[in-house]
């Protein structure tokens, strides 16, 4: 493997080589996580549609729905990013004592073009759903659905943003120059909530 390519203070991208080829099979290698990649994240669309019928209790249906996100999030981030397309994002402290993100693509994904999909539709299109759950609950007024929709983009947007910028830097072959504190420091403020240990583990 080649040295990682340092392209910003505290951004590291380990490059994907451009012979990087995806096996051409068409029977799923991974099917437990695909199909913990749309899991969670389906239940907890299923789960905000139907909260009026499954609990009157809005705290129960907060914290219903957070968890599952929760839990997406981190099978996300770190399993199935990695075992379908290649992929991972993750934080660690440096030896001064500084956050240090990092982003790799493998050489060659171990995954199935067919799973590479499902990855890349669970990724986007869940986010964009959550994205027009705002939107009603902003023009019906409900108030209180805000801050569940809010944090649910949150938790769905900040794997989508580390997983791109991992596909575009492996693309180039090169990490983008780009320094995108606002984007590192929301990726901070998200891995913080939905791990609230340390989170500089290496996984």
């Amino acid at each position: 493997m080649q040295p990682p390519h340092l392209f910003s203070s505290h951004q590291i991208c380990l490059r994907l080589w451009p012979d990087d080829r995806r096996s051409c099979s068409r029977k799923n290698k991974h099917p437990l996580a695909s199909f913990f990649h749309l899991f969670f994240r389906v239940v907890a669309i299923v789960v905000y549609l139907l909260c009026d019928w499954i609990s009157k209790n809005f705290a129960s249906c907060f914290v219903l729905i957070i968890t599952l996100l929760s839990f997406d999030f981190w099978s996300v981030k770190n399993v199935t990013g990695r075992l379908l397309v290649g992929l991972r994002w993750w934080n660690q402290i440096d030896e001064d004592g500084k956050s240090l993100w990092v982003f790799e693509a493998k050489k060659v994904s171990i995954g199935t073009e067919a799973e590479a999909r499902i990855f890349w539709l669970g990724l986007i299109v869940c986010p964009l759903i959550w994205t027009f759950f705002f939107f009603t609950s902003l023009f019906s007024l409900k108030i209180k659905w805000l801050a569940l929709v809010v944090a649910s983009i949150s938790l769905q947007v900040a794997n989508l943003y580390g997983y791109l910028r991992c596909k575009a830097g492996g693309q180039e072959g090169q990490p983008a120059d780009t320094h995108s504190f606002m984007g590192q420091h929301f990726l901070q403020r998200v891995s913080e909530r939905a791990h609230p240990g340390p989170f500089s583990q290496r996984v």
